[in-house]
């Protein structure tokens, strides 16, 4: 079968057709690939909503996902900039704890992280289309950082419209579209094979991999799932 992914290290913006689909899943599996190769990998969830008080610190789930399969460990202050506790759009858990998500710092900590890593792997908040703030929103931090997007596609009844729609935007902003996953979200979905066929017609970017409905969803099952 042919390789989809880049024989060297490569970093991605990682980005879903909607919230709770699996980004996290497919961000760990893609850093889980590279560090198995040797790369040194860090990866980042800039914006985060949602945390709890841990081992005197606030935690986020997915934060917490992503850091435990890097090969390059960073601090939290430059990983995740911005960790929310409510678990609300970020626009309004950062107006909660009277933040502004300011964008210079968003850039400024990529770069941090950039440089002590061979890759580096950027999950999203939300879907493609999340505000940060008034001005600013998740499209924009993809543009900012300009990193080929991989697209997690959720797979339930009305996933061929989002991920068409979402593949658009991201085409719109500029961006490269790396590929699409196929992550299993309903395991009684009808006709699973019918939507991802209809969806690999469509959309100029190739199917990188379908996950099933894991036994055990963790980075290295996943990225078994990986072409």
């Amino acid at each position: 079968m042919k390789q989809l992914f880049p024989s060297q290290a490569f970093s991605c913006f990682v980005t879903g057709t909607d919230t709770e689909i699996g980004k996290t899943l497919v961000a760990s599996a893609l850093v889980h690939m590279q560090v198995i190769r040797g790369w040194r990998v860090a990866a980042m969830k800039p914006v985060a909503a949602g945390a709890e008080w841990r081992d005197n610190r606030w935690c986020n789930e997915d934060a917490e996902a992503l850091a435990a399969c890097v090969s390059v460990k960073l601090p939290q202050e430059i990983t995740t900039p911005y960790l929310f506790k409510t678990p609300a759009a970020p626009h309004i858990a950062a107006s909660l704890e009277e933040v502004v998500i300011d964008r210079m710092h968003l850039i400024s900590c990529y770069q941090q992280v950039r440089a002590q890593a061979d890759a580096v792997v950027v999950e999203g908040v939300g879907g493609f289309r999340v505000p940060l703030n008034d001005n600013y929103d998740t499209a924009d931090m993809a543009k900012d950082l300009g990193l080929p997007v991989v697209l997690v596609v959720g797979m339930r009844l009305g996933c061929i419209s989002q991920a068409l729609l979402t593949a658009e935007a991201i085409s719109t902003r500029g961006l490269s579209l790396m590929g699409w996953v196929a992550n299993t979200v309903d395991p009684h979905m009808l006709f699973p094979q019918e939507n991802i066929d209809a969806i690999a017609q469509r959309i100029n970017a190739p199917l990188l991999g379908c996950i099933p409905r894991l036994l055990v969803a963790n980075a290295a099952t996943a990225a078994a799932c990986l072409i």
